[in-house]
């Protein structure tokens, strides 16, 4: 039977055995977190010789298994108890591992940004797949229309905000003799914004564009709230309370447009609003409610620290910061400053610097003066450190922002605990940009 994206799933909603394959990879020098004694020996092999923090080199990024475990935990009971269904956003982290995992929590699906990740998720069998984003590719489109006519489990929508878009979709999908109609949703933007239709009312007429193009199966709405805020000032929050509004409102302007019995969808909720998504939209008539939150399985010790909702108030659990640096003072050519050998091509930067929190084996550094001031390549500047962080010392750095954390490293070691005094490594997470 063909499946919608809005059926509930009946199986793992991934390839169990595609994912477990990756342990049989056998590691070198291609992957830059694995010392020279991993090189000819597959994961799972290496994983059993009891490997520590100790025997692996810098620069580092690493993920902390219990912090993981903890969000994973955190997010999916927290969607349960509002009544809403979690797709999260695949693109943070890239990595089949913890989408598998993501979807043993309750995951409904994976969302994705753009054909080349949707390509990487069905490698993996993943079956119910939202494209945030509006696929015009007609060599994309006949791919999907092939992929929807081999599968009849696989489930896939994706985002139209304009007629034109409507009317490309419709032509490349006829031309490659599409058996199987594809779901979109209808996006809604805002003033400034990223994509999406610029008000309700030219929402109205893109929907009414699908409903007449035979290829295409109106599914529902959509959009991205943190395209329109940055914050969690009153203003920030305001905005995104605004946007929602009309999110809603659009959603009852075609509830009479959906076909017979399908349960429409409305989906909008970064890492950042979930909160406000779920207040405004949960309690809308008959709608699956989507939230697409993403970082959340990482979390961060920067942007998404100080504005997550459940550092808000609306849980009495944080996430915790699953995500570590790791970077080796090589120069200390002033008394208060000292280079460190972990630059822009390791860790992330655009939401933020990396903070120093500890030296291994020495100071706490969270709390005195030292802090990174700029990256360039492959180089830190850590300054204020002084004696604590001489040369040759290891620091365990705070990040900001995962998604553009996961991408610079094609297989990053999990930890027992980044905070033992021996790290452990129980994992190794294989990631595809």
């Amino acid at each position: 039977m063909e499946q919608t994206f809005a059926s509930i799933g009946t199986g793992p909603g991934i390839d169990d055995g595609a994912v477990a394959a990756l342990a049989d990879e056998t590691l070198d020098w291609r992957f830059k977190a694995a010392p020279p004694e991993a090189w000819g020996h597959s994961v799972r092999d290496w994983l059993a010789t009891g490997p520590t923090l100790t025997g692996l080199g810098t620069p580092l990024l690493t993920l902390d298994g219990a912090a993981l475990d903890h969000n994973l935990r955190t997010m999916a009971d927290w969607c349960a108890k509002a009544g809403v269904a979690l797709v999260p956003h695949g693109k943070t982290t890239m990595a089949p591992a913890l989408w598998q995992a993501q979807l043993a929590a309750g995951s409904h699906g994976i969302t994705l940004a753009n054909l080349p990740q949707v390509r990487v998720a069905r490698a993996f069998g993943v079956e119910r797949i939202l494209l945030a984003n509006t696929l015009l590719d007609p060599a994309g489109l006949a791919w999907i229309a092939a992929e929807l006519a081999a599968d009849p489990a696989f489930a896939f929508v994706s985002w139209v905000d304009s007629t034109e878009s409507v009317r490309l979709m419709d032509e490349a999908l006829r031309a490659a003799g599409a058996q199987r109609p594809v779901e979109v949703l209808v996006e809604l933007g805002g003033p400034g914004g990223r994509t999406g239709a610029r008000g309700v009312d030219a929402a109205v007429e893109i929907a009414a564009a699908v409903l007449r193009a035979p290829t295409l199966r109106l599914a529902g709405v959509g959009g991205y709230e943190g395209a329109l805020a940055h914050d969690a000032t009153a203003d920030g929050l305001a905005t995104v309370r605004d946007y929602l509004k009309a999110l809603a409102d659009l959603h009852g302007r075609l509830a009479r447009a959906y076909p017979d019995g399908a349960r429409p969808i409305v989906t909008a909720g970064g890492s950042a609003y979930f909160d406000l998504v779920v207040e405004e939209l949960a309690g809308l008539p008959e709608a699956l409610v989507v939230l697409r939150s993403g970082a959340y399985i990482a979390h961060d010790d920067g942007f998404y620290r100080g504005i997550s909702p459940l550092v808000r108030g609306a849980g009495a659990t944080p996430f915790r910061s699953a995500l570590h640096g790791w970077a080796r003072v090589v120069s200390r050519p002033e008394p208060q400053l000292a280079l460190l050998d972990a630059g822009k091509r390791d860790l992330p930067f655009d939401e933020g610097l990396p903070e120093p929190q500890r030296v291994r084996g020495g100071a706490e550094l969270t709390g005195t003066a030292a802090r990174i001031t700029a990256l360039n390549d492959q180089h830190a500047f850590l300054r204020d450190a002084g004696d604590l962080a001489p040369v040759g010392a290891v620091l365990r750095l705070g990040v900001s922002h995962p998604c553009t954390a996961f991408d610079k490293w094609t297989a990053i070691p999990v930890l027992d605990s980044a905070d033992a005094a021996e790290p452990k490594v129980t994992g190794l997470i294989r990631t595809f940009f």
